[in-house]
């Protein structure tokens, strides 16, 4: 929502922490894209087929899958950095014994270590970001981003480069690169608090029984059924080096990146998550089949598997966001869900993928690629219904009251509708709230204090920005300021998945539920990068509500958006 007034704050002015983690992240990212390029030197030199090979997916896979069930309850026990740590030393041994090991039986079995720690690491590393960062969510969100998109576009240029060398490079140089950022997290991440109710063990499995939650979840496993058996098989009939593989899936991961940070939230604001969702997945069946039908020629497969980039990437996003929107229990439950069942699917498609090929050719894994992409439509279009409810109907907190009881009452306005201010927690709000009263009284009409608690989507990682209680006393802060003052009003919590765009058309929703009379919002210094990166909550607020949007100048007090205001809060707006 806002920000502080002022100078324009730079995401990448972030604390040590901030920073020593998201050099983590980028290795962690890199990780996948980092073996792809050796997996045929890899059957080469140790004298393995591609289906043995393919087990280095499925062992990582499935130990994060399960493990993924365990996490949440493991942080909050033993604390976010303590996980965090735990996380990146299993990485850490088991990538160097990966890269000492002189079969692929112990390749295999390694990489199922490194699994365990990846899944300690991925699942609390958003969160730790958010926590640690400074000057707000928005610019830990935007680094988070970066690191995403560097470490799936570099790790397969650096296993190419490293894979020259020989096989070995990239696993020594995931583990040199975690220590080191092993070494910063425990030098400069601090001890954040622990939830204040641990979370159950058996809360992931419990949260399955809720019917949107399972259905995108397994929309999700085969998505990701379709998704692994490209990436375990594609290398071999592109028949290249490793350094020229390293550059192919170079390509494939900065459409990744690029699709999965600016243009999925872009496409799901025009069309909706479902439609986009059913288009994405119906492409990728194409490319999939595209792959299969021309896989003795190697041109078809590169070209293929490059362009198959943006299509994943707008998929992982939008399906994070869908399962996100219809799970009815908190975020990190939800979470170990859906990465539970999702890591099922990638694990389990290397290796039938490898069966199938020994017994039939090539060709066969990537058409029943093909097929499960397909079969996630039907899936998805089961729970719609759902999806679109979820999406039209913003979740609402109780209504919050003040402790102070006001002189008059917010409805004394005879059914007149209402004047909505957003509020976020920073130093002008009250100015803002105040000058918003001030226009509720003049028009005669009640005054409602809104805040737009978000979940911030990046690509498969999903974190609450802030809990419900410090929510709930941002609002509750103003309105016990203005009962003390004698000036009635009423307050809300609502939430919203995804970018800053998002809240903002959570919030366009709600008003025209409410019927307001207009929305009044405050300026704030979230640049122009922040914006492109992250959304603007004022633009998408605008162009959804049915009502008048009132930028709030604390020093001149309200005035209308006009097409002219509207251009200039592109570069400057909240």
């Amino acid at each position: 929502m806002s920000a502080p007034q002022g100078k324009a704050a730079s995401p990448f002015k972030q604390p040590k922490a901030v920073w020593a983690v998201a050099f983590a992240c980028v290795i962690s990212f890199m990780g996948i894209g980092l073996v792809d390029p050796i997996l045929p030197a890899l059957a080469e030199s140790l004298d393995a087929t591609p289906s043995q090979v393919s087990l280095l997916f499925s062992s990582y896979l499935i130990v994060t899958a399960v493990a993924m069930l365990i996490v949440g309850w493991f942080s909050s026990r033993f604390g976010a950095k303590r996980t965090l740590v735990i996380g990146l030393s299993v990485i850490v041994v088991f990538a160097a014994l990966a890269g000492a090991s002189g079969s692929i039986n112990g390749i295999v079995g390694f990489r199922a270590g490194w699994g365990l720690g990846n899944a300690l690491f991925i699942a609390t590393s958003l969160a730790v970001i958010v926590a640690s960062a400074s000057g707000g969510f928005g610019g830990a969100i935007i680094l988070y981003e970066t690191a995403l998109g560097l470490g799936i576009a570099v790790g397969p240029l650096l296993g190419g480069e490293l894979g020259a060398i020989s096989w070995r490079g990239p696993f020594f140089g995931v583990a040199v690169l975690m220590a080191i950022a092993l070494a910063a997290t425990v030098a400069f991440v601090p001890n954040l608090p622990k939830p204040a109710r641990p979370t159950s063990a058996l809360a992931p499995l419990k949260a399955l029984r809720h019917r949107g939650l399972l259905t995108m979840g397994i929309m999700a496993l085969l998505y990701n059924w379709g998704f692994f058996t490209m990436l375990g098989y594609a290398p071999y009939p592109m028949e290249l080096s490793a350094h020229e593989l390293g550059l192919v899936f170079t390509g494939w991961g900065l459409l990744v990146a690029a699709f999965s940070v600016f243009f999925a939230p872009r496409l799901q604001a025009r069309w909706g998550t479902a439609p986009v969702l059913y288009a994405n997945l119906l492409g990728l069946g194409i490319v999939m089949a595209v792959i299969a039908a021309g896989v003795t020629t190697p041109t078809t497969v590169i070209v293929a598997v490059i362009v198959s980039g943006a299509f994943i990437g707008i998929n992982n996003t939008l399906t994070t966001q869908a399962v996100m929107l219809v799970a009815p229990v908190e975020r990190p439950v939800a979470s170990s869900s859906y990465g539970f069942l999702r890591f099922i699917g990638g694990g389990l498609a290397p290796y039938v993928a490898g069966k199938l090929a020994d017994a039939t050719d090539l060709s066969v894994p990537f058409y029943l690629g093909a097929a499960t992409f397909l079969l996630a439509i039907p899936v998805l279009a089961s729970g719609h219904r759902l999806l679109r409810q979820a999406e039209a109907s913003p979740d609402a907190e109780e209504p919050v009251t003040p402790a102070l009881r006001p002189v008059g009452d917010a409805a004394a306005a005879g059914g007149a509708p209402p004047v909505i201010v957003a509020v976020g927690a920073h130093a002008r709000a009250a100015t803002i709230v105040d000058t918003a009263a001030r226009y509720a009284e003049h028009s005669g009409s009640p005054l409602e204090v809104v805040h737009v608690r978000q979940s911030a989507v990046v690509e498969e990682q999903a974190v609450e920005t802030e809990d419900a209680d410090q929510a709930r006393a941002a609002v509750k802060a103003h309105l016990d300021r203005l009962a003390a003052g004698g000036v009635p009003a009423t307050g809300q919590v609502l939430d919203s998945v995804g970018d800053h765009a998002a809240a903002g058309r959570v919030l366009a929703r709600h008003a025209a539920e409410v019927g307001a009379r207009a929305v009044t919002v405050g300026r704030s210094p979230r640049g122009a990068l922040a914006q492109f990166a992250d959304g603007s909550f004022t633009a998408a607020l605008t162009h959804a509500a049915a009502c008048d949007v009132l930028l709030v100048d604390p020093d001149a007090g309200p005035r209308p958006l006009t097409a002219g205001t509207l251009t200039e809060l592109r570069s400057g707006a909240a």
